[in-house]
C-alpha cells in the first residue's frame, strides 16, 4: 500500500512482514541496488502493535538459525551493530537520552527526532535506517522508524529490535509503548531471493483468501 492510502495495521511482526512482502511483490519492479538487481516497490508506511522473536510467523517461514541467536540475546539496548553507536555516542550525543530528557520536559512535544546519519558521510557507509521519531499520545510512546531503503525479505531482523529501543525509551518516561511505525521509503527484495519471497507467500495465505 502506498503512503497517502489509510495505514496499514497488523497486530504482530510476522503478519507486517508478509503484507511488505506482498506489497513489493505485487507492486515491484525491475531495479538495481549496490548490490546488485533488486525487485522495488513504492514507499511502504505501516504500524505493528506486537513484536517478538516468538512470532509463529517468523518460527515458520523466517530464518531459523538467525531467529534463535536473536531471540538468545534477550537484550534491551538494542539495535545491534552499527546502530548501537549511531543511537548512544553519535558526535558525542546519547541521542536516546536526548529524546528521554526532551520528553520528560515537553511530553507534547513533535521534536523529538534522531537521525542517524552524519552529513557528508561516504555513500557506502550510510546506514539504511536514517531516523528515529517519538511522540506521547494517548498517555503512551509511539515510534516511527524511517528506512531510506530496506531489504524487506529479512527486514523483521530490524523490526524487532526497533520495538526494543521503544520499550527502552517507554520505560524511562514511566510509560506503556504504543504500536511501532514503520517507513520503508524503497521497500525491495533481491532478484536472487526471489523464489524463497515466493515460496513464504505461498504458505502463508492473503488475508482475502483466508
Amino acid at each position: 500500500m502506498e503512503v497517502g492510502r489509510a495505514l496499514p495495521r497488523f497486530a504482530t511482526c510476522g503478519q507486517a512482514w508478509i503484507a511488505v512482502l506482498r506489497h513489493v511483490w505485487r507492486a515491484g519492479e525491475a531495479g538495481l541496488e549496490d548490490g546488485g538487481p533488486i525487485v522495488e516497490a513504492p514507499p511502504f508506511l505501516f504500524e505493528v502493535s506486537a513484536l517478538s522473536w516468538e512470532d509463529p510467523i517468523l518460527r515458520e517461514h523466517g530464518d531459523h538459525a538467525v531467529l534463535a541467536g536473536r531471540a538468545r540475546e534477550r537484550t534491551r539496548r538494542a539495535v545491534h551493530g552499527r546502530y548501537g553507536p549511531r543511537l548512544h555516542d553519535l558526535d558525542g550525543v546519547d541521542q536516546l537520552r536526548w529524546v528521554v530528557d526532551l520528553l520528560r520536559a515537553r511530553p507534547w512535544t513533535t521534536s523529538a527526532w534522531i537521525s542517524l546519519t552524519l552529513p557528508g558521510e561516504p555513500a557506502d557507509g550510510l546506514p539504511c535506517l536514517t531516523a528515529l521519531s517519538f511522540r506521547i499520545r494517548g498517555y503512551r510512546l509511539i515510534m516511527t522508524a524511517t528506512f531510506r531503503s530496506q531489504n524487506v525479505f529479512g527486514g523483521y531482523l530490524t523490526y524487532i529490535p526497533l520495538r526494543a529501543v521503544q520499550v527502552q525509551v517507554a520505560e524511562e518516561l514511566g510509560l506503556p509503548a504504543g504500536p511501532l511505525r514503520v517507513f520503508v521509503d524503497v521497500p525491495h527484495i533481491r532478484v536472487a531471493d526471489a523464489e524463497r519471497v515466493a515460496a513464504v507467500l505461498a504458505a502463508v495465505p492473503a488475508p482475502s483468501a483466508a
